[in-house]
């Protein structure tokens, strides 16, 4: 994502009102998961940039957890994380990264819609299992909302994605008409990633809803025992 994307998107009325469903989405993980229990959390695609009320929201709503640590595509020099890692998630990690990074919770607030195409979307879960001890959370935006949360546009992303991006183009959207930045997410499709690891996780997948509509979802992942 570019540096100052986020900014650009979070910087008006409607997105302030997406940053409400964020919020309402950290509450339902305080529901679900005993903060209390959990000793680190690690942040997947950090923001650098601190300036809107809504950057790196999860990590400053969950500060009650001690130890935050971040791994981005992004240099991060936020001293609210006590480690931080420049690397796509979707790449190889060593056993000595593993080791630094692991934690009891691994968060990935809209991100996974960013990261490119299906393989790199099972490779992003993949190494959040791997560097999970207790849970993984994953938020995205719902494609079959009516409004493309990005774009600002209605409908249009219900089209195949070749079309999508076929109209974005011709908008001038080339940032969003390519597949590495914007691959948005039905149910089904972040279903049949998540039921990739089902010998390793259990997971559930909860409906947030903006005008009596599902915008986004929220999965909440238990990390199985061995």
């Amino acid at each position: 994502m570019k540096k100052n994307l986020y900014i650009q998107y979070e910087n008006n009325l409607f997105d302030k009102i997406i940053n409400s469903k964020r919020i309402e989405m950290i509450e339902l993980i305080k529901k679900k998961i005993n903060i209390d229990k959990i000793n680190d959390l690690l942040d997947i695609g950090t923001t650098e940039d601190i300036s809107a009320e809504s950057s790196n929201i999860f990590c400053k709503k969950l500060d009650n957890i001690l130890i935050h640590k971040s791994i981005s595509n992004q240099k991060i020099t936020n001293k609210r994380f006590e480690a931080s890692l420049e690397k796509s998630i979707t790449s190889g990690f060593t056993d000595e990264m593993i080791e630094k990074f692991k934690s009891d919770l691994v968060i990935s607030s809209a991100t996974i819609e960013h990261v490119g195409d299906f393989n790199n979307q099972v490779a992003k879960v993949k190494n959040m299992i791997l560097l999970s001890k207790k849970y993984i959370v994953i938020s995205t935006p719902n494609r079959f909302y009516p409004i493309e949360f990005h774009t600002k546009l209605p409908f249009l992303h219900w089209l195949p994605q070749k079309v999508f991006r076929s109209a974005l183009l011709f908008l001038n959207m080339n940032y969003f008409a390519d597949e590495k930045n914007l691959n948005l997410l039905s149910k089904s499709d972040l279903k049949k990633i998540l039921n990739i690891f089902s010998d390793k996780i259990e997971y559930k997948i909860y409906n947030i809803s903006l005008l009596g509509l599902i915008s986004n979802f929220l999965v909440i992942c238990k990390i199985k025992e061995n």
